[in-house]
């Protein structure tokens, strides 16, 4: 996982998307850039979560998946299994908090299928 500094902007070449928008229906304009940055307006607000999971699963995208926003240190390991492969925390979460948040689960009941897992995590 690839953490970006709170204050840092989106890259030229990111498509960012509002939680709203229906990925499925833009999957041409999606394909077209090397990033999509997806925005968590609220914590409690996990439609971006279902987006991402779409983006890797439906759309087979393979370039990477930001989350922005209200992202915190807790939604880490929830965010990896979606499919995201960088973050951008909310500017009061620790870097050190998020990264021990990554080693909480290291096993899970359900298997991810290959096709969600984050572009940095594929296999060739």
């Amino acid at each position: 996982m690839r953490f970006i500094a709170p204050t840092a902007p989106a890259d030229d070449g990111a498509l960012v998307l509002d939680n709203t928008a229906d990925v499925l229906a833009q999957a041409e304009a999606i394909h077209a850039h090397a990033a999509v940055v997806l925005h968590f307006p609220k914590w409690t607000d996990g439609r971006a979560y279902s987006q991402a999971v779409l983006l890797r699963g439906r759309l087979r995208y393979a370039g990477e998946i930001r989350a922005t926003g209200q992202v915190l240190a807790d939604m880490l390991p929830l965010l990896r299994r979606c499919g995201f492969d960088a973050v951008q925390l909310r500017a009061d979460q620790k870097l050190e908090s998020a990264q021990r948040a990554l080693g909480f689960f290291d096993t899970h009941y359900q298997t991810v299928p290959p096709e969600r897992a984050p572009a940095s995590e594929a296999q060739p």
